[in-house]
């Protein structure tokens, strides 16, 4: 840590500065000409192509049908209820909800906040403050509020009838936009699942929901309502799509379980969304990871083979971006996924030092680790934004956080620097070999310089003179083979 601090202070910022502005000038004009990038961004140019158009409502009159409805995202205004903190840590809470929202593809019209000791436990804010939300609707013709926190039924009920538009809360808008964003099978199998989990107890019913059904097949009987039935398929759905990610899952546990019986190291890149962690893949393997300036952009986790300088094999995995509150359904359902970092020999925690709260971003993502059972693991702090973040922000920060490092993903600045971070920090082999290798078991030797660390090595005519520090099961073949 302290010769990247070092040699970060012997650097003029501002000729960083203008020299990080040149690399990125030549980066993005080399990006630009060559077919592997447009290749990599083709999910990208997907996901742009699709994009709701403003004015062309679709939404019903009767407001209490929200549950029922697809979460479509036009004008909308957002509340917060300011309980506790700065009114800075209020003010950026709200940004990052602007921020939602408009990755889930909605135009932003207006803010409030309230400070409050707590929620109100009827409308989420005071009958004051509903009076404002009314009228910032009808001003600015918005057609939905966001709430920054999660509204329980009753909540989301009354300011619906008070407001007179539909009303999500942080929850709903995250799981819309892990809902988009999903794009392999297990993703989107646990993104639905998420979603009936937060949806199965604010159901409500009114008018032909709560009438009584007539018996026939599939149903329980004349007595049954036809919102105990929607109920009870939801849980039947919810039942099939946990067993459907636990079969997916078993196939990412082998390839895991496969690594570990090799003692092959395992990096997981994590950090807050947005903050640089497919760019860094990017740069560290060429993976060719989705790259987009938007909160979650990236779901389904990606998993390389990285080989470092002196020959060893390792797997660098990147993640889903976490934030704060991240809703307990997601990580539920995010459980097999989330396990490639819990499971991990090292983290690689990546922080926007670009944000107006990197320590509030690192304090959010180690809450999740810890939840996720991930708080014991060896942890590099990894500064990304370097080029354009506030030179005494990134300072302050290698000076709090042990094994910190700056860097920037686009310009390159520091990636080196930090590679040699991340290959001093994994774990080693604990058992020395020193043996002559027969030449007809090459494949022996390929494994010592795989998974251990050659010493020394000469070629002798009976044979490869290794030393070298190995793990257990190399060391026990290296001692069958020399007993022979």
């Amino acid at each position: 840590m302290s010769n990247s601090r070092d040699e970060f202070e012997k650097i003029d910022i501002d000729q960083l500065i203008a020299e990080s502005t040149r690399v990125a000038a030549e980066f993005d004009a080399a990006e630009s000409h060559t077919e592997d990038w447009e290749a990599n961004q083709a999910d990208l140019k997907d996901r742009q192509a699709l994009r709701r158009v403003a004015g062309l409502s679709t939404e019903l009159e009767d407001i209490s049908d929200a549950e029922y409805r697809q979460l479509r995202l036009e004008k909308v205004v957002l509340v917060g209820v300011w309980t506790e903190g700065t009114a800075q840590d209020a003010e950026n809470s709200l940004k990052e909800l602007a921020a939602l929202a408009q990755t889930a593809g909605s135009q932003v019209m207006d803010g409030l906040i309230q400070r409050r000791d707590k929620a109100d436990p009827a409308t989420f804010i005071g009958s004051g403050k509903v009076l404002e939300l009314r009228q910032a609707v009808v001003n600015t013709g918005a057609d939905t509020v966001v709430c920054d926190g999660e509204l329980s039924p009753a909540q989301l009920r009354n300011l619906e009838q008070k407001a007179k538009v539909k009303v999500i809360d942080r929850t709903a808008l995250i799981l819309d936009i892990f809902a988009q964003h999903a794009k392999s099978r297990e993703g989107k199998a646990q993104v639905e699942l998420a979603q009936m989990t937060y949806l199965l107890p604010r159901l409500r019913g009114w008018g032909d929901s709560l009438s009584r059904q007539a018996g026939g097949i599939g149903g329980r009987g004349p007595g049954e309502t036809k919102i105990e039935t929607d109920r009870r398929r939801i849980n039947d759905k919810m039942a099939k799509l946990r067993r459907e990610i636990k079969e997916m899952k078993v196939s990412r546990d082998t390839k895991r379980s496969e690594r570990r019986k090799n003692n092959i190291p395992s990096v997981a890149i994590a950090g807050y969304t947005n903050a640089g962690k497919s760019s860094l893949m990017n740069q560290l393997t060429g993976a060719g990871v989705l790259v987009e300036n938007a909160l979650f952009a990236t779901l389904d986790p990606t998993v390389r083979k990285v080989t470092t300088e002196d020959g060893r094999i390792y797997t660098l995995s990147d993640t889903v971006g976490f934030v704060r509150h991240l809703p307990h359904q997601l990580i539920e359902a995010f459980k097999s996924t989330l396990e490639e970092v819990s499971g991990s020999d090292l983290i690689v925690h990546v922080v926007d030092g670009s944000h107006p709260d990197p320590k509030e971003q690192i304090r959010a993502v180690r809450e999740v680790i810890n939840e996720i059972g991930g708080g014991d693991i060896p942890e590099i702090i990894a500064i990304n934004k370097a080029d354009i973040a506030p030179p005494e922000i990134i300072m302050q920060l290698l000076r709090e956080e042990p094994n910190s490092y700056a860097f920037s993903a686009r310009t390159g600045f520091g990636i080196e620097t930090l590679i040699k971070a991340v290959e001093t920090s994994l774990p080693r082999p604990r058992v020395e070999i020193s043996a002559v290798i027969p030449f007809n078991r090459g494949d022996l030797v390929s494994a010592i310089h795989e998974r251990g660390e050659i010493l020394s090595e000469e070629y002798l005519p009976e044979g490869t003179q290794i030393h070298a520090m190995v793990d257990g099961a190399i060391a026990k073949a290296v001692s069958d083979l020399v007993a022979k």
